[in-house]
């Protein structure tokens, strides 16, 4: 989703990472123009793709695996956002470039009822405009089927194993 909302929203250079050809194509169908195999080092790849270096950072999963290469790459003042838990972050290596960092949790307004807490609302209502408009489309790949011991164990083992793309759906709430 993050990528269909960049490709809509602006006119940033977007580079994503994939290592199988079919979610490379996923990335590339949902708005990268650039996609790098995060099962490499990140740094050769993005020298060889020869763009300057990126001003905005988005990791969304094995962080703590690729922060290195992402502190080398970030532009000086640059933005990081994350949305995973990383068991460990050392966040130093940011200060000599002086990136800011930035967690995302999309629950963070209802959990402590922010002062701001409408605003989630409205940010529903424009991607539910945005895929009305069909500028962004949803991200489902597969209905696993109900919603019951089983079938959780064998999506979460799915999704253990880093071989999804897209959001799996479960029925019968």
């Amino acid at each position: 989703m993050t990528l269909q909302l960049l490709r809509a929203l602006t006119d940033l250079t977007i580079i994503a990472t994939a290592s199988r050809p079919e979610t490379q194509a996923w990335v590339r169908e949902h708005g990268a123009h650039h996609v790098i195999n995060h099962r490499q080092p990140l740094v050769p790849l993005m020298e060889a793709l020869g763009l300057k270096a990126p001003g905005f950072v988005f990791s969304t999963t094995h962080t703590d695996s690729h922060f290195a290469d992402i502190v080398e790459l970030i532009a000086p003042q640059g933005r990081f956002g994350l949305i995973d838990d990383p068991k460990a972050l050392n966040v130093m290596p940011l200060k000599t470039k002086a990136v800011s960092l930035h967690w995302e949790l999309m629950f963070t307004r209802s959990l402590f009822n922010t002062p701001d807490i409408a605003k989630q609302g409205e940010l529903l209502n424009e991607v539910a405009a945005l895929v009305e408009a069909g500028r962004i489309r949803s991200t489902a790949t597969e209905v696993a089927g109900k919603i019951e011991a089983k079938t959780l164990r064998a999506v979460h083992a799915q999704i253990e194993s880093s071989s999804t793309r897209g959001k799996i759906v479960l029925e019968g709430f």
